[in-house]
Parts: structure tokens; sequence; C-alpha cells
């Protein structure tokens, strides 16, 4: 490592009465990978737009490579060789990954465009970093990593020297997780300088040589990587000891509760292709996968809201009824993939979201008219039993933190409006679509921890993540989506984490073993 090449002094941002970034100083060193740790809320993401010019701080002030940064400005930013790859990718899939990495970056009034010379600027850069992709493919036709690697070229085309990574693994397979490492080991070798954000510890050490730590807006800890443990980092998060994840297999797996045959729906990419599945009462069935391989159209095939185009599916016994709110009604819950756009309605109050799957229900209305002293009463147990913080239930939704937010909404899968706010009535069965995606430690030990009472007191569980520790941990049998098509779902123990990641990848399934 060489020089600093970015300085962040006394650097504070106030929203309202909350302050988000409270007097942070930090630096970042020429060839080092620097991990920005903290719970949701803890002011990464803020901190991050600050440096890219998204937003302005209210005090302090940001040195890259010992030049004074323009605040609020993202194309000073850029200028200055800052480059940030997010953890949403923003790539147009019909156009080649050429195109992709020039869009932007010519000038508006220029009457013809370089491709010449940007095709041999590209196979410069990807050469010089190790990230070889097929300049002529369309978007759409890579993987997941590909498509990675297309937007760190495009940053690294602009000419960045700083690049922000924002949860880069959090959709990759072990085997693209393993080699955006290798690729990130060159990048810095090569004396790029990188800023790691990530909720995934194991990955933090894996990767970076130091570690910040932010909570409640404030720096609370630095540490060199190596002389730090995931449980320290963990404490240092929430302010506590959290202990480590452990498998707690079902004790007593009941009758079949739903059974998938040969179930197909949907086209394209957002398909299912004959599947088969059978989900038990008190057991956890995990299914793991890269996104965009059919678990959107699995889980909305569950919750009611697609319907199947081939095959039959029956739920205790019966024909499947595919209309939501008799699903509900039924003991079906949900625990949608995007809590923000799905989960809830932002600008209705919290009280609103916790009946709004159950509003038709005579516990709440009658009539047509919204019985509102039982409806806010019944959220008050939800924020209570659930421990929902930062908002009261006048509050609208969207002043909820993600792991909050995520909270609310497994309350109001969990607690039946006729259960004591101390204990939850469990569904018969719920799908959990990525039910810990994006929130910190703390927030997904708890909403795990609910998950496996659920089952415990006799719900049919099925998880659909990206996470392999969660599949790994949570599921008692575990099975792997791609291309639309699911494996025989198996008993944990017989994967193995490469097992799954070559499933993950499209090795087929008979090929697979532990």
């Amino acid at each position: 490592m060489t020089d600093t090449v970015l300085k962040l002094s006394h650097i504070t941002k106030r929203f309202g009465a909350l302050v988000a970034n409270d007097d942070i100083s930090l630096q970042l060193q020429g060839g080092e990978v620097l991990a920005l740790l903290g719970e949701n809320g803890a002011g990464k993401s803020t901190l991050v737009s600050i440096l890219f010019g998204h937003y302005t701080a209210d005090a302090g002030d940001i040195e890259v490579f010992g030049q004074a940064l323009p605040p609020g400005d993202p194309k000073a930013a850029l200028a200055a060789g800052i480059g940030m790859v997010h953890q949403h990718f923003t790539l147009a899939d019909n156009l080649s990954v050429l195109d992709n990495v020039m869009m932007g970056s010519e000038p508006l009034w220029q009457p013809f465009t370089r491709r010449a010379a940007a095709r041999a600027k590209l196979q410069d850069v990807a050469q010089r970093f190790g990230l070889g992709v097929d300049e002529h493919a369309k978007v759409g036709s890579l993987s997941v990593g590909e498509r990675q690697r297309v937007e760190i070229l495009k940053a690294l085309y602009r000419g960045a020297r700083i690049l922000i990574l924002d949860e880069p693994t959090a959709v990759l397979t072990p085997q693209e997780s393993e080699a955006l490492f290798q690729v990130l080991a060159q990048m810095v070798a090569k004396g790029l300088s990188i800023i790691f954000i990530s909720h995934k510890l194991g990955e933090v050490l894996r990767v970076s040589h130091r570690i910040a730590v932010l909570r409640g807006g404030k720096l609370v800890a630095q540490a060199e990587a190596k002389q730090t443990t995931q449980a320290q980092l963990a404490q240092w998060m929430v302010g506590h000891a959290i202990a480590p994840p452990e498998r707690h297999p079902a004790q007593s797996v009941g009758s079949v509760v739903c059974q998938l045959h040969q179930v197909s729906a949907g086209t394209g990419r957002d398909r299912l292709d004959r599947v088969a599945l059978t989900l038990r009462a008190g057991e956890i069935v995990a299914i793991a996968g890269v996104s965009g391989n059919g678990q959107v159209a699995l889980a909305e095939l569950l919750s009611g809201t697609r319907q199947a185009s081939a095959g039959t599916i029956e739920f205790m016994g019966k024909d499947w009824p595919a209309q939501p709110a008799l699903l509900v009604a039924l003991g079906v819950a949900r625990i949608p993939e995007d809590r923000h756009a799905v989960g809830v309605v932002g600008d209705l109050p919290v009280w609103e979201n916790a009946v709004s799957e159950r509003l038709r229900s005579r516990a709440f209305s009658r009539f047509s008219w919204v019985h509102r002293k039982a409806a806010r009463a019944y959220a008050q147990r939800v924020l209570k039993a659930f421990d929902v913080r930062g908002a009261g239930a006048l509050a609208p939704a969207r002043a909820l933190s993600g792991g909050n937010m995520q909270k609310l909404i497994l309350g109001r899968a969990l607690l039946h409006p006729g259960s004591h706010a101390e204990q939850t009535t469990p569904p018969r069965m719920i799908i959990a679509h990525q039910p810990t995606w994006g929130l910190d430690i703390g927030a997904v030990d708890y909403v795990q921890q609910q998950l496996i009472a659920a089952r415990d007191a006799g719900a049919a569980v099925l998880i659909i993540s990206d996470d392999l520790d969660e599949v790994l941990t949570l599921g008692d049998r575990v099975a792997v989506m791609h291309a639309g098509t699911l494996s025989e779902a198996r008993p944990a123990l017989d994967w193995s984490r490469e097992a799954i990641g070559l499933a993950m990848a499209g090795v087929a399934h008979s090929e697979v073993g532990a």
C-alpha cells in the first residue's frame, strides 16, 4: 500500500433531527481494500452518497489524490477517479457489452461514435485487470457474474482508481464470488483502491486489508482484517455480542401441506418448467439459486398472484385455490422479495400496512367499514411482539429502516388477529422470498429465529434465498433452482457448498453430488 488516495475529514450529514453521519473521518490508501460495515441505518449509504456526489455534507470535506473534491457533484467524483458498482446492475440487456460500456461516455454533440477506439480501450482495460468478457455479446445473454464484470469494466473504462463495491456478491454463486475475489486481488495489485461494502463478514475478512465499522452514524471501530474476527465485527456493528448461527434441525415433520406436480408457469427467464415440490408441516425447505431463474414465478404462484400453465397443485389435500385473499384466509403467509415495492405501501401508515392482507376479514372490517380501533390495536401488538422500532403505528411505513420494515411484514404474516401479543399462531404455510436480503446481522438473526419458531410450531416453511449460508443453516431439505427447473429437495447435510454452487450454475442435477 502506498500514499493516502482518499481522505474524509469530519463528515456530518443531517436529515432533519436525524444525524446520519456524525463527524466521520476516514482514509483510504493506494492498493488497499477497505471494508465498510454497519447495520441498516448506520450511515454507510449516506457516506458513500456524499463521496459520490449524490448528497452534500453539512460539514466536513473530502480530498481525492490530494485535491479537494467539490461537494454534491457526481461528474467531479467521476473525473477525480471514483467509480461505483451498485448492488442492482444498471445495464441495458438488449445492447452489447461494448455499447453498455460506452453509454454516457461520449458527448451528446459528437456527430459520430468512436467505436474502434472504444473497443481498443475496453480490450486494454479488460486485459490489464483480468476481466475477460465478450464485447460483442448482448448483456441479456450473460450470466450474473459476467454482468457484474461489465459493471466493473464500465467504471474502469471511465478511469476509476477508487472503486466502491456495494454488496458485490449478493447474487453470485460461490464459484462466481471466488472468481470476483481473484479479480479484486489483481486489481489491487495494480494499484486500484477499493471500498468493499458487505453484510457477509466471512467475505469481509477474506477480501479486505482494513475494516471500518459504523453504528448509529458514528465511526465506532477500525481494525486490520487479520487482527479481528467475525464475532468482534458483529459486536461492533450491533453493540452487543451475537451468537453465530447454528443449525436447528426439524424435530417433528408432519403431514403434507402443499404439493406441486409437474407445474409450469411464465415464460422466458422468469418461468417454471415442470416443477415438483412437497412441503410438509414442521419443516423448512430452502431453495437456492441465482436470482432470475424462476424464483419469482414460484413465489408468486404459491402466493396466488400467478396462475400455473400446466400441472397441478394441492393444498391440504384439496385443489389449489389461486386467489390471494382466500389463501391468506386459509393460512398461507408470504414474505415478498421486494419489501419496499411489494411488501408495504410506503406512504400508508404502519397500522394500515399491518392489516392490509386481512383487511376484508371480520376482525378489521364489516359491511365495507374499517374497524380502525381494532386495526390499530393489532398493529401495536405486531410492533411490540416483533420489536419493530423507529416509527409508531400512525407513522408512514417508509419511515422504517429495512430491518424494521421486514419485522413488520414478518409480524403481519405470523401474528394472527385472534392470538395474544405474547405468542404467535403460525399460518399453515409460509413463503419467505429473500427474507433477510440486505439486512444487518442483528436483523438477520431475528428474522431467521422467527422462521425457525414458526416451523417448530407446525408451519410448513419455504425459503427462497440467494444466501447459501442461510440456505444451509435454515433448510431441513435443500433444492436448487436453475433456468426454471428445480432439483430434488434433499436433506441439507447431503449438500456441500460446492455442489450447490455447481447446481446454481447449471450443472445437471444428476451430476451434482455432495
